[in-house]
């Protein structure tokens, strides 16, 4: 690990510190994006150029309420809000998303997923199992840390994985694959804090000639392999094309405004994470992780959503068409789920509550076809009716996407066994090209 120190401060925290630099430093467990790029290095497997933004809705939204309406099911059931028709014919989706109505050639919906747990945490949605699953050896890994072990590095000065909430986990694979997090501590240590790049080149020139003194004996080539990630690690600080990636007051500020709702003469900021995955993404970031509002509505549902789905129909409309426009969209797959369903019968305080019976996942982009609906529920939204859809099978998908075969490819648990990423290993034939 590279250290420079330079100026003291205090962090947000209030703890008094010495400023410094950390190459890359990661903000926990004292890993550092040489760390990651020396794990990303190991991996074998072809890449396919496509990237996963996985928007995760905390707390579980309603399915009815969202994306599969049910109109011609009792009041109790159906709930307050009324379907409206969307751009492609046939399909409806609820009336306080109007403007992912008319994107909808651009998404699909899949109405009938299966094999969820009453579970409120992100397991599901990040990594295709229960967060009880292997977990005497730390879990299941994320899609994203599958992707830094499997996949390798990103193109240019980024790290695969970014996780812009701190949700995710790497499960068994470890710490050296957990996503990059740009919290105050991973943020901070993207900047040189008063040290020049002359300085900085200063140290690394010194350490090159101590390192060239270490290599004359190392027959291995160890040492010009740590170089190489050392100086990867480097020139994400140097280049600072991640921190322009996430210093939104270097986008056009009709761009910002596009994604965020004003209210009562106020610009809200609540979309930037839409935003700011985009640009991570243009930056070079294979996978981002975002999670956005509260979705645990066991009272005042209706109320709640009023003011939830405007918000994210906003964010997700606008990410989705500054995608397209940046002609990056179809390499783009983006999915907008949470943990489960809520139950079909509204309760006694205008609320709905658990039900991982049934539940629905929106898609967009990644070349996949889009425009329609696989799958249904019955007239109550109660329970799949038509091609029931394992949530591993969304998986399945998006690693075949990416190149990834789910059918063969396993990990090494720390017990030493092979383990499949999914157990259900078929993509969904109805979005493949």
């Amino acid at each position: 690990m590279l250290t420079i120190f330079g100026r003291r401060g205090r962090f947000c925290d209030g703890v008094s510190r010495r400023g410094f630099l950390q190459i890359g430093a990661l903000g926990f467990g004292g890993l550092t994006l040489a760390d990651l790029f020396r794990a990303e290095a190991g991996a074998g497997s072809p890449r396919s150029g496509k990237a996963i933004i996985n928007v995760y809705l905390p707390g579980g939204p309603s399915h009815i309420d969202t994306f599969d309406p049910k109109p011609d099911a009792p009041r109790e059931f159906r709930g307050e809000f009324n379907p409206i028709d969307t751009r492609v014919p046939g399909i409806q989706i609820c009336e306080h998303l109007p403007r992912l109505a008319g994107l909808m050639d651009k998404l699909a919906i899949v109405r009938s997923l299966t094999g969820l747990r009453d579970e409120h945490t992100p397991n599901q949605t990040e990594t295709g199992w229960s967060a009880q699953d292997l977990v005497s050896v730390g879990g299941r890994p994320s899609i994203g840390a599958v992707m830094a072990k499997l996949s390798g590095p990103s193109q240019g000065d980024a790290p695969t994985f970014v996780d812009l909430n701190g949700h995710t986990r790497p499960g068994f694979l470890g710490q050296v694959y957990s996503g990059y997090r740009p919290d105050g501590q991973g943020r901070s240590n993207l900047n040189l804090n008063g040290v020049t790049i002359e300085r900085l080149h200063d140290r690394q020139r010194l350490l090159s000639g101590l390192d060239r003194i270490r290599r004359e004996v190392d027959g291995s080539g160890m040492m010009t392999a740590m170089d190489s990630f050392a100086e990867r690690a480097v020139s994400v600080i140097t280049s600072g094309r991640l921190a322009d990636a996430l210093d939104l007051t270097k986008e056009d500020p009709r761009i910002r405004a596009r994604y965020n709702l004003s209210r009562n003469g106020r610009q809200e900021q609540e979309n930037d994470r839409f935003l700011l995955a985009r640009r991570l993404i243009e930056a070079g970031v294979r996978c981002v992780s975002l999670s956005t509002g509260g979705w645990d509505t066991h009272g005042n549902n209706f109320e709640i959503l009023k003011n939830q789905l405007p918000r994210v129909d906003q964010g997700l409309s606008s990410l989705i068409e500054d995608l397209e426009a940046h002609g990056m969209l179809d390499d783009v797959t983006i999915l907008v789920w949470g943990e489960f369903g809520r139950t079909p019968r509204v309760n006694g305080g205008a609320g709905r509550d658990h039900w991982p019976y049934a539940a629905s996942v929106l898609m967009a982009g990644g070349g996949l076809r889009m425009g329609q609906v696989i799958g249904a529920t019955n007239v109550r939204g109660e329970a799949p009716q038509d091609r029931p859809v394992h949530y591993q099978e969304v998986f399945a998908t998006l690693y075949h996407n990416l190149g990834i075969d789910p059918r063969y490819t396993t990990l090494i648990d720390p017990n030493g066994r092979p383990q499949y990423l999914v157990d259900h290993r078929e993509p969904i034939r109805e979005l493949l090209s």
